[in-house]
């Protein structure tokens, strides 16, 4: 299974990959809108966080385990692993936000909805052809989605 591997080493802590990730999520597909006005009223938050010290940065996103541990915490079935393609599925109207699966999440991969009061979780730009927007809009190629 693809995933998005992030590489520390050319990350240069831009943040250009949060800005992709909330527009490929955003419902205008437009930067400036989903950053001005989603953000704020919808609480449009990016699936990807960008963790800096010192002049060390690197982008983390949910890693889609093999055994993912978040889904083994999930009390509602919100979470789950899809057999086909092996991606850890969010279904958001199974959510009970519970905050289980964020804190068993060992990578803190999993974040709150600032506004839902549920979770926000990487879903590799599903169904999106060009594959994932961070990936794409990284300009030093520290983000990968690969097959390891």
């Amino acid at each position: 299974m693809k995933r998005v591997y992030p590489d520390k080493e050319y990350c240069i802590g831009c943040h250009l990959c949060e800005l992709a990730c909330m527009t490929a999520h955003s419902e205008s597909k437009d930067l400036i809108i989903a950053y001005r006005e989603e953000r704020g009223k919808e609480g449009l938050s990016p699936r990807k966080r960008v963790f800096e010290k010192g002049s060390v940065c690197v982008a983390i996103s949910c890693r889609h385990c093999d055994e993912p541990s978040c889904v083994a915490a999930c009390i509602s079935g919100g979470l789950y692993k899809d057999p086909e393609t092996g991606r850890t599925v969010y279904d958001e109207d199974k959510c009970v936000g519970c905050w289980s699966c964020l804190m068993a999440c060992p990578y803190g991969a999993i974040r709150r909805h600032p506004v839902k009061g549920k979770i926000v979780k990487c879903d590799l730009c599903n169904g999106r052809e060009e594959g994932p927007a961070c990936v794409q809009a990284c300009p030093n190629q520290a983000l990968k989605f690969e097959e390891r």
